[in-house]
């Protein structure tokens, strides 16, 4: 598939620094070759989560922490991450991240799980017994930090735990890498919208500013005029490629018309050359083409090209759905796909929410393969054609909301949750089976008190703590509901 709109995320930059206080090096020899080595150690792990890590070791005095500072916001870094290897003065720290203007993770790691008391107190040189001490010290001077910070205004964030034999710390740093990957992805995003809302649904109607200015990126307003005429443009060598990724990619189900599927290809096809034209990264999308015989043809037939897009990693939203486009967009980022669903129905029997969706659906993250079925209404909307039926892969799942709030800031309201076996609703659509801790009662009563609209984005994995994190780094308001 000719797609160019995966959004480029290897430019992600890490910095790193250490702090230390010049003072010791000549009072405890080695001291400060083992700090810096710490560091590179550190760096080493960094690098080993696929980012670039701008590593400037050791910073133990004011100047070198204002060229620091320099170096950082000279080389674009995303992420700061702050180890305190031993006492360290603040006024080493707070040039560095004051100047950078990026978020900072402080890592507060001792060397391993405790000092060795009875070989420490049998050392026979006390110096040499305060710099074995001190090298152990790294928790001393972040209450200093942490209070320098919050005075001055600078949101912080910490990991606090050894920095050998310690999976606690590094899954914590792979996660806050993971959602700086996605900060920066959002960024560079372009979110195609095509068409116009549907009319009524008030909860859907969203603030384009308020979501460039939350995550950055850019929305290109689009016609479906456009994708009508790039359709005339389809070669037949190119419909047929693409029938043949539909047999390869879904399930077609036998009473699939060829007219229909031919009809499904040509749509896809244009689909992929106006995401190439606009670098899209994701979409959302609605339009009756009431009137126009062309646009109704295009927009009753996009279902499985709009899919295949998901897919490749350029999630599709129906209903003209910007928030939730958002928060596909997000799920993908993080790897756990992101497919487009809302209540469905209850069932107190097995206390489970059935959840789905009519439109695109995510192959990645489907349980076996993707069935195609014609529909001969699609409810709710005009026309009628092919559609695709899944449930989610049956699991852990993670739910998000993008929320605009009456106060015109933006929340993150998560639950997590399993996608468990059961029947489903076999009417050509995607509808799974979701099991909550709390019960199904108590998650869609807490889930609706926080006013979410009635779409979200679902995801394979509990991925709520990488969600809080993006949250974090954004500024965003992060709610989890279970």
């Amino acid at each position: 598939m000719n797609t160019s709109g995966n959004q480029i995320t290897s430019g992600l930059k890490i910095g790193l620094f250490g702090i230390g206080l010049n003072t010791y090096w000549d009072q405890f020899e080695g001291l400060e070759q083992r700090l810096s080595g710490y560091v590179d150690e550190v760096a080493d792990k960094l690098t080993g989560f696929g980012s670039g890590v701008v590593n400037l070791g050791l910073i133990d005095t004011p100047q070198k922490a204002f060229e620091a500072g320099s170096r950082f916001r000279k080389e674009d870094v995303d992420l700061i991450f702050l180890y305190v290897t031993t006492y360290a003065l603040s006024s080493t720290v707070l040039p560095v991240v004051k100047r950078a203007k990026v978020p900072v993770v402080i890592l507060n790691l001792t060397p391993g799980a405790a000092i060795d008391y009875a070989t420490f107190n049998k050392m026979k040189n006390r110096t040499a017994m305060t710099g074995e001490w001190l090298a152990y010290c790294s928790a001393c001077p972040v209450p200093e930090i942490a209070n320098v910070f919050k005075r001055a205004a600078i949101p912080f964030y910490q990991i606090t735990g050894m920095l050998h034999n310690d999976p606690h710390v590094w899954q914590q740093v792979e996660e806050w890498i993971a959602a700086a990957k996605v900060v920066h992805t959002m960024y560079h995003n372009t979110l195609g919208i095509m068409g116009n809302y549907y009319g009524g649904m008030l909860d859907i109607y969203s603030d384009l500013t308020l979501q460039c200015a939350t995550f950055g990126g850019h929305i290109e307003i689009m016609e479906v005029d456009e994708l009508s005429g790039l359709r005339d443009t389809v070669q037949e060598i190119e419909v047929k490629d693409k029938l043949k990724e539909f047999h390869e990619r879904f399930d077609v189900q036998s009473d699939c018309s060829d007219f229909e599927l031919e009809r499904a290809a040509t749509t896809a096809v244009a689909l992929d050359k106006l995401v190439a034209k606009y670098n899209l990264g994701s979409m959302a999308y609605y339009h009756k083409g009431t009137g126009n015989a062309a646009n109704e043809d295009t927009m009753s037939s996009v279902i499985l090209g709009n899919s295949l897009l998901t897919a490749a990693g350029i999630p599709v939203a129906g209903e003209y759905e910007i928030k939730n486009a958002q928060a596909m967009k997000i799920m993908d980022s993080f790897g756990a796909g992101g497919s487009f669903t809302e209540y469905y129905a209850m069932d107190f029997n097995d206390d489970v929410v059935l959840m789905g969706h009519d439109g695109p659906c995510h192959p990645a993250i489907a349980e076996g393969k993707i069935k195609v079925k014609p529909l001969q209404v699609y409810h709710g909307k005009v026309g009628n054609g092919l559609s695709v039926e899944m449930s989610v892969s049956h699991g852990p799942v993670t739910m998000l909301s993008v929320v605009e709030t009456a106060g015109g800031k933006i929340i993150f309201l998560v639950a997590e949750a399993e996608s468990v076996a059961g029947p489903i609703l076999e009417i050509g659509n995607t509808n799974s089976r979701y099991k909550f801790t709390i019960g199904a009662r108590a998650f869609v009563e807490t889930w609706n008190s926080h006013g979410p609209a009635h779409h979200c984005a679902v995801g394979k994995g509990h991925i709520a703590s990488k969600i809080k994190k993006l949250g974090d780094l954004l500024g965003v308001e992060t709610v989890k509901v279970c």
